[in-house]
């Protein structure tokens, strides 16, 4: 699994579950009645699974098939660069053929709002 992608998908986890709520107060409200199924590959090695449901997330690092939205990146670095961004122009990186989605495209900016949202309460810089 990309490094990137674990660490962010461990903190995500960490962030939505009891502890998370004392230490980011009002982080757990960006999932409040939201249920989604997310898998995400880059490259033929990497793929993490993202199951939001009953407020909470459970990250899986393995594909499953019963996904709502599937997100193919061509490379690593290019799911970083996509998540990390500020604009997050999917149709820029589908242009680039750097990605390729399956399923609702809303659920990758909601995704991606949630992941910068985390990012920029822990004081991580954001591209």
């Amino acid at each position: 699994m990309d490094a990137f992608l674990d660490g962010l998908m461990e903190g995500m986890e960490i962030a939505f579950s009891p502890v998370g709520s004392v230490i980011l107060p009002g982080f757990k409200d960006n999932i409040k009645g939201y249920n989604a199924r997310y898998l995400f590959t880059a490259g033929p090695k990497v793929a993490t699974s993202a199951i939001f449901s009953n407020g909470g997330l459970d990250v899986q690092g393995k594909a499953i098939s019963d996904w709502d939205t599937r997100v193919s990146f061509s490379t690593p670095a290019a799911l970083r660069q996509f998540l990390l961004s500020k604009d997050q122009d999917i149709l820029d990186s589908i242009l680039k053929n750097e990605v390729e989605v399956d399923g609702n495209l809303a659920m990758i900016y909601k995704f991606g709002y949630i992941s910068r949202n985390l990012l920029g309460r822990l004081g991580i810089k954001q591209g």
